[in-house]
């Protein structure tokens, strides 16, 4: 496809990102019987059908009609990694206005976790982290985002289990994409993923962490936290001088009031920043009587930044600090360390080889 082929390719309207609701209605306005919209939605979500032509039990002039008013994002592999250590794979794919993003599968004991990005870059500009660099480009579509789990289950030849969206970007800054991609993934018609199963990560959107609590998606809230205090993240992560740390625990608060879920803390540990025992003990103070999990999160070292992870036995110093007053913590489990598996890092090699292709 050429440039002049996929600019017009980009002005039909995205089908995938459609719910089943809006896609009976386009079916019907196009005088075509309902039971149509559900063979498409099936085609889409369930049989993961990349162009109208598979739809085999469709009329001809019905396919050739799809095809003029709508397209399927379909993402093009530009790098696949696999770690020779735990057979993690990171993708790096290439969007139809050839953007890239990235993408990570993981296998676990109880089977497959993807690790998808909800934005092209990212805005808040966390001092640790690769996906920063450079800011935001653009959002992805609620299609765009379900490609990535598509294309990654086609590549393993098995489903994918769990679904973390806590690669490139802030879904809560991608807030209507992020809940009909939900919505979508939830639907027991189309990709019968049980929300249970998906985990939202944020840098603490205040408004949009209250808003997703009202929408009725039991999905498991992240909060990137990575400082015990309001001075401390502010050094890290610059988003907290808009969303203080007392309005961001209190939004997080009414997410588990109103959802039932516990919520998690995503907790990089940074060498000579967070992990002292002045920052266990106000840590442990800080989340004090919520129903929470706090997960430490060994920083990958990134070129562009000067911070980097402590010693293995300064990270397991912390979490028993954490775990004698009383605080459920782990450490994660570092998954595919020997690909540069870390948020952004795939994406920013390529982005930065003049030789790239």
């Amino acid at each position: 496809m050429n440039e002049t082929q996929a600019d017009k390719a980009l002005e039909r309207e995205d089908i995938l990102s459609m719910s089943r609701k809006e896609l009976e209605e386009q079916i019907l306005l196009s005088g075509e019987k309902p039971f149509r919209a559900g063979q498409i939605y099936g085609w889409l979500h369930v049989r993961h059908a990349e162009s109208f032509d598979d739809m085999t039990n469709l009329p001809k002039a019905l396919r050739k009609s799809l095809g003029e008013r709508f397209r399927i994002p379909v993402l093009r592999e530009v790098r696949v990694l696999t770690s020779q250590i735990d057979g993690t794979m990171k993708f790096l794919f290439a969007l139809e206005d050839g953007n890239v993003i990235e993408s990570v599968l993981m296998r676990y004991s109880y089977g497959l976790s993807a690790c998808i990005s909800s934005q092209v870059g990212c805005s808040m500009g966390c001092r640790f982290c690769a996906s920063a660099i450079g800011g935001r480009v653009r959002d992805l579509c609620a299609g765009e985002m379900i490609a990535q789990v598509v294309q990654m289950e086609r590549a393993a030849g098995e489903r994918i289990g769990h679904v973390v969206i806590m690669g490139s970007g802030e879904p809560l800054d991608n807030y209507e994409n992020l809940v009909r991609f939900l919505r979508i993934m939830g639907d027991p018609k189309g990709e019968c993923l049980s929300l249970r199963d998906i985990t939202v990560s944020t840098c603490g959107i205040v408004p949009n962490i209250r808003a997703l609590a009202g929408e009725g998606l039991p999905v498991t809230l992240a909060l990137s936290l990575h400082a015990p205090s309001q001075e401390k993240r502010e050094k890290l992560m610059p988003i907290a001088k808009k969303y203080p740390l007392p309005q961001v625990l209190d939004a997080m608060k009414e997410y588990y009031d109103r959802t039932g879920r516990r919520i998690t803390f995503e907790y990089s540990c940074v060498d000579g920043e967070n992990t002292s025992p002045g920052d266990a003990q106000m840590l442990a103070e800080l989340v004090r009587g919520m129903n929470c999990h706090i997960n430490l999160i060994p920083v990958n070292p990134v070129e562009e930044r000067s911070w980097r992870r402590p010693n293995r036995a300064k990270i397991e110093a912390f979490r028993g600090m954490l775990e004698k007053r009383g605080i459920s913590v782990t450490i994660r489990r570092e998954m595919g360390r020997d690909i540069n598996g870390a948020c952004g890092q795939l994406r920013r090699g390529f982005m930065t080889d003049p030789e790239r292709t």
